[in-house]
């Protein structure tokens, strides 16, 4: 199977530079309608999205969708969602430093007309304007090898399998089940780890997520930076079988560094636990970064009683909303059922989601492939991804529900996620 590149970026982190709310109604808006208007026209159009207005400190303009182009004018007058956010904010948006729902999660926006979800359902289309980036209409991603074959989705792999057609299938698809890639002592080690953390957790503490059980009890459910603080996980990212897992697709990636150690518990009803349909560049920088590879470690295996992976597959191919399963995409998800020492791996722009688990808990530990820099760049420093701001998002449903409109009768709560 002939592989196909999943290295999808097309921005450069050394081109990032604050832009004037001027420059950006002056020149960067106009010459993106001028490059991509048409196209981002079209997947306005297909998506239904209302006119878009922004009110930033006192300026005030919106975009207006229409058949053939997008129009910018000045003002909010008679616009269906309006959004106010600060001039670093809009900087941010129109260079992907943060998506839509970025700003949402960092209590960066505030929907002032509208409801959040029709703020969100301009992602794809302000994606297409900004990148060229088609907005995802059904057909448009066909599961289908590079040489025009039907994908087997239920194909699974063994580390020594070949690499080409691994790389092949991670490509049209998005996604990888590795199976007895480590065994059952070294898992055992791992959890075992997992287990004493999270026992020690102290409540409050920035060194985990919480979520809330049905008792209405907060629980630590995931270790941030679990490599620094358990030895067995340390060795595993040393390991030439996670080590030869960067290299599978070809596209440069670099060794995982660090590790997420996460425990899924029954009856959770709040938090980040079991998380809804994302994609990982759902906060931003997906045409900075993406695609980076994520590798989930089964500590005890994970079925549709104790809560397996989730994904769509080749939706890491579509333009579509980052943050939920958009009801317009034509993609089907899948189950990842794994046994203990399997290994998954999904591209940081394919949609995932955690199902809870009904019958019994489940541990995993997640670390990431990133793509090396390309010549020249460079990631710079942002505050908007550093450990505090991944600490931070255990309330991050707060926060979201926050920047919604109080008075839409659609607007945003947080709900159960199990």
């Amino acid at each position: 199977m002939a592989a196909m590149s999943i290295d999808h970026r097309c921005r450069l982190h050394r081109d990032v530079r604050d832009l004037s709310v001027e420059e950006i109604l002056d020149s960067t808006i106009p010459a993106a309608l001028g490059d991509n208007g048409a196209l981002a026209a079209r997947g306005a159009a297909y998506r239904r999205v209302p006119p878009l207005g922004c009110r930033v400190g006192d300026t005030e303009f919106s975009l207006w969708p229409g058949p053939d182009r997008i129009e910018l004018r000045s003002g909010c007058d008679g616009v269906g969602i309006v959004v106010e956010l600060a001039e670093d904010a809009l900087s941010d948006v129109v260079q992907d430093r943060q998506s839509p729902m970025g700003l949402a999660m960092t209590s960066r926006v505030k929907v002032l007309n509208g409801a959040l979800d029709d703020w969100i359902s301009w992602e794809p289309v302000l994606r297409c304007l900004f990148e060229g980036r088609p907005v995802h209409e059904p057909g448009m991603v066909n599961l289908v090898d590079t040489n025009g074959a039907v994908i087997n989705l239920d194909r699974t792999f063994v580390v020594d399998d070949d690499p080409a057609e691994m790389a092949g299938f991670l490509g049209a698809a998005g996604f990888l089940h590795l199976r007895g890639v480590f065994d059952e002592t070294e898992m055992a080690a791992i959890g075992t780890d997992i287990d004493a953390h999270i026992a020690g957790a102290e409540p409050g503490s920035e060194r985990f997520w919480w979520a809330t059980d049905s008792d209405g009890s907060k629980q630590a459910v995931r270790v941030l930076n679990f490599h620094e603080c358990s030895t067995a996980m340390a060795a595993l990212l040393n390991d030439d079988r996670l080590i030869s897992l960067a290299a599978l697709s070809g596209d440069a990636h670099l060794p995982a560094t660090s590790a997420e150690g996460l425990v899924k518990p029954l009856g959770i009803v709040g938090g980040l636990s079991d998380l809804p349909w994302h994609k990982d560049c759902g906060q931003g920088l997906h045409s900075y970064t993406c695609n980076s590879m994520t590798l989930g470690i089964s500590v005890t295996g994970a079925d549709r009683l104790s809560g397996a992976l989730g994904v769509i597959p080749g939706s890491h191919r579509a333009n579509t909303t980052a943050c939920m399963r958009d009801r317009l995409l034509d993609l089907e998800p899948r189950l990842l059922e794994t046994r203990t020492g399997d290994v998954t791996v999904h591209c940081s722009d394919t949609l995932h989601r955690a199902h809870p688990p009904v019958a019994q808990p489940r541990k995993v530990v997640y670390t990431s492939c990133r793509l090396a820099p390309l010549p020249g760049d460079g990631e710079k420093p942002n505050p908007r991804y550093s450990r505090k701001a991944r600490a931070e998002l255990t309330d991050v449903r707060d926060r979201i529900e926050a920047a919604d409109n109080a008075n839409h009768d659609k607007r945003f709560r947080a709900v159960p996620v199990g």
